[in-house]
């Protein structure tokens, strides 16, 4: 047991959550690389009406994948760091991770508001109101993607140096 550990797990615990975390994050990381890449891709093939419908069920897939993923990653990180004397990493990464948390929830439900806005304008393409709602909206959407990334790679960082 290191100066900095509380208590230790026994070892094969510690191994099977620590494999159990890393393919949680492999999951929940590499899904967000996929989702760039995919939203990339469909941009350039689809039209808006078909980009549309598959946002809504690549945000229904993924949503429940992600969202299961980046639970049992937190959970198994937060067992793995119980063993361990509470400091100011520790600390940095339980505010990391629920800024992730919070920025994730904002961005499931910023997608859903924009799906329904996206539709709205696809019925009233006329409408300048709605373009520029649509808009706005693609920009905080980016900024949220933005803002998960960034987190979930400083979390990726702090859990590395703990």
């Amino acid at each position: 047991m290191t100066a900095s550990q509380v208590m230790a797990l026994p070892q094969p615990a510690e191994t099977a959550l620590t494999a159990v975390l890393v393919l949680a994050t492999a999951v929940w990381v590499g899904g967000l690389v996929a989702i760039f890449v995919v939203a990339r891709v469909a941009y350039a093939t689809l039209g808006a009406a078909e980009r549309v419908a598959f946002f809504r069920g690549l945000g229904r897939a993924y949503g429940l994948a992600g969202g299961l993923a980046l639970v049992i990653a937190l959970a198994s990180g937060a067992v793995l760091a119980s063993a361990y004397r509470w400091d100011g990493q520790l600390a940095a990464s339980a505010v990391v991770a629920a800024g992730l948390v919070a920025a994730t929830v904002a961005g499931m439900a910023q997608a859903r508001r924009m799906t329904r806005l996206r539709r709205d304008a696809l019925r009233a393409p006329d409408n300048p109101e709605l373009t520029a709602r649509v808009r706005r909206g693609a920009r905080n959407a980016s900024v949220l993607r933005a803002a998960i990334a960034a987190l979930s790679l400083a979390l990726l960082a702090l859990g590395t140096v703990i």
